[in-house]
């Protein structure tokens, strides 16, 4: 009898409430005055009706006794009911927090969903040879007799989501894998006196696949591919202005980062076996600016973070890095990166070559200001031409001619100052040195950021950036530059025109280019479109 009741309703782990059914007293659904906040009703959340949030902030658990519910009590006039039906069906379940919850109001659905709990409940009693009442029986069938078109209506939306789940699962690309892409297409063009360049039309795409194995781990696998090269370098002569997106060239795909993250109690530990980078582990403090060289974020690279995160950056570099948290006002990071790594001729490989070896301290006194405070140690055998990753002037990334060591210290910032304005900057100073002792420069390298998020509406992201691409003050105790600084100025406004496709014009002005007052300064223009999957 049960079983031929039970094919008509909805197949759901759902929760049952107070005056369901009440022993010796069959209690019809219209004799229940659901609209009416200050009597008793079913403590149910509906998981088709709910989102995932909801069910997880409110989970329950089965009641096995009346008494552990703290808000019922022997004077409510449904405790004999609950009470019933924990003792004999078990069908009654409660908040985490040991509540009940039973003046909540609850749909007719709702209930329907509560009274096929019930019901599978007694089904496996009578499965068991218990014995069920016969008052019971009858409730029960009144009951599903009377919530016949709710429960016809779950049981199809029902179907219909293990139609949609059959389908995703037979056509699930993994089981443990995630696939994001990013697909940009950027129309520019450099302008300036003695700049000789055409508009381009450039594209650049990054497939990345995202693995996880424990569900606390991530193996990332990218693939990238695309035509903007070195973006307008070799036609202005200088790394300065590069876009943050470019890179790679003739659309040839390579893989251009292999990373595996994982957790030691509080401790995340980044390894890195292609592409191996500080800005992977650390915190950049420049939100929604940096997006690891990708093309939703600022439009150049100096604009992304401070140059000193690009120290030995390569797609052949191979490292490590780890970030502890201390509560919410502070946390460490440390990282080891070598450019040759993979390596394993004489004067490479992971200790015997170039390197870069980072720590960084980072403060968070309130959570709409963070500083941090980051020294960077390392040694070039190019002799000095790895330091800044494509950006600052030619001298700035100019070898010395003998293997070098270099010393950096950088700080750097970022206050939200409310919701629509986050005001930004860094500075750093580094000291390279050759180890025969010959020759040695010092370079700065600074900005400040004003950034405008949800500017105009959601998901938009506007920002002026002023500052000073890495140049050099000092040369073997001369002052090559006269003083002249090559300014960065930077504008840019991405605008969402929906979840996935965003259109970002921006405008860029290099003055003293090269640190050269001499040279005419350079414009950029850019409207890049992207795409996210």
């Amino acid at each position: 009898m049960i079983s031929k009741i039970k094919t008509s309703l909805l197949s759901s782990s759902a929760v049952f409430g107070a005056a369901l059914l009440v022993s010796g007293n069959p209690v019809l659904a219209q004799e229940l005055n659901f609209s009416d906040s200050s009597s008793d009703s079913l403590g149910y959340i509906d998981p088709l009706f709910s989102s995932g949030d909801d069910i997880a902030d409110d989970s329950m658990s089965q009641v096995t006794n009346v008494n552990q519910l703290r808000d019922v009590s022997p004077s409510d006039w449904a405790y004999e009911a609950l009470r019933s039906l924990v003792d004999r069906y078990g069908c009654i379940v409660g908040y985490p927090n040991q509540t009940y919850r039973g003046n909540k109001a609850l749909s007719r659905y709702e209930f329907a969903a509560g009274l096929n709990s019930c019901l599978n409940q007694i089904e496996r009693l009578i499965a068991s040879s218990e014995a069920i009442l016969r008052e019971d029986l009858d409730t029960l069938n009144r009951l599903v007799e009377e919530f016949e078109a709710e429960l016809a209506t779950l049981g199809g939306r029902v179907d219909n989501l293990e139609t949609r789940t059959a389908f995703l699962e037979d056509n699930n690309f993994s089981t443990t894998t995630k696939l994001q892409g990013e697909v940009a297409f950027t129309l520019a063009q450099a302008f300036g006196d003695d700049i000789d360049s055409e508009t381009v039309f450039n594209d650049k795409v990054r497939l990345q696949l995202v693995s996880s194995f424990t569900g606390k781990d991530a193996l990332i696998t990218r693939l990238t591919a695309g035509n903007i090269g070195n973006s307008f370098q070799d036609e202005t002569g200088t790394r300065e202005g590069r876009f943050a997106h470019d890179g790679p060239s003739n659309n040839d795909v390579v893989i251009d980062r292999l990373h595996y993250n994982f957790s030691v109690g509080d401790l995340k530990v980044t390894t890195m076996a292609v592409l191996a980078a500080h800005h992977f582990y650390a915190d950049v403090f420049n939100d929604g600016l940096n997006t690891g060289g990708g093309a939703n974020g600022a439009l150049t690279r100096f604009s992304e973070r401070n140059p000193i995160y690009r120290h030995g950056i390569a797609r052949s570099a191979a490292g490590v890095g780890v970030r502890y948290k201390f509560r919410d006002i502070a946390e460490i990071s440390a990282g080891y990166i070598a450019p040759n790594g993979s390596d394993p001729d004489e004067g490479a490989g992971l200790f015997n070559g170039t390197y870069s070896a980072m720590g960084q301290l980072v403060f968070k006194p309130v959570d709409s200001f963070r500083f941090g405070v980051t020294y960077l140690r390392g040694y070039d055998t190019t002799g000095g031409t790895s330091l800044w990753g494509g950006t600052g002037t030619n001298l700035a990334s100019a070898s010395l001619g003998a293997p070098t060591t270099n010393d950096t210290i950088g700080t750097q910032f970022q206050w939200d100052i409310n919701s629509g304005i986050s005001l930004r900057g860094w500075f750093s100073y580094t000291d390279v040195d050759t180890v025969d002792d010959n020759s040695e420069k010092e370079i700065l390298n600074y900005a400040a950021a004003l950034v405008f998020p949800d500017l105009g509406k959601e998901g938009n992201l506007g920002a002026v950036i002023v500052g000073a691409e890495p140049y050099v003050t000092k040369l073997n105790d001369n002052d090559p530059t006269d003083d002249d600084v090559p300014f960065h100025v930077e504008l840019f406004y991405r605008y969402q025109l929906n979840d996935n496709i965003s259109i970002t014009p921006g405008f860029v002005w290099l003055t003293s280019p090269n640190q050269n007052n001499d040279n005419d300064d350079i414009f950029i223009a850019a409207f890049r479109t992207t795409f996210k999957f």
